[in-house]
């Protein structure tokens, strides 16, 4: 259950300061264990009401895209609807 909880809430991989040029540095544990190389393109949202930011890899947004279009398709087949078009961005590095 301790396993869970720490999937639902993150994991905090330490600090980062803005440089000059508004940069970020992910730290290295953080880019390893998420998978993260030089051209990963990560979408960058706002949360904690302007308080905090969230960066989410393109590529893991496109395959929910997929998947929740893969879902409609099979309701739209039960109700007799065309199928949808799914999301591929093939010059997308992750």
């Amino acid at each position: 259950m301790e396993q869970s909880r720490e999937h639902a809430v993150g994991k905090c991989f330490g600090t980062t300061i803005v440089g000059p040029r508004g940069q970020l540095v992910i730290p290295a544990e953080a880019r390893k264990e998420m998978d993260i190389d030089v051209g990963t393109k990560l979408l960058v949202f706002s949360h904690f009401r302007g308080g905090g930011l969230i960066f989410v890899k393109a590529k893991a947004i496109e395959e929910l895209i997929n998947m929740a279009n893969r879902r409609i398709d099979e309701f739209a087949k039960l109700v007799g609807k065309p199928d949808t078009v799914s999301v591929d961005n093939e010059d997308d590095q992750g």
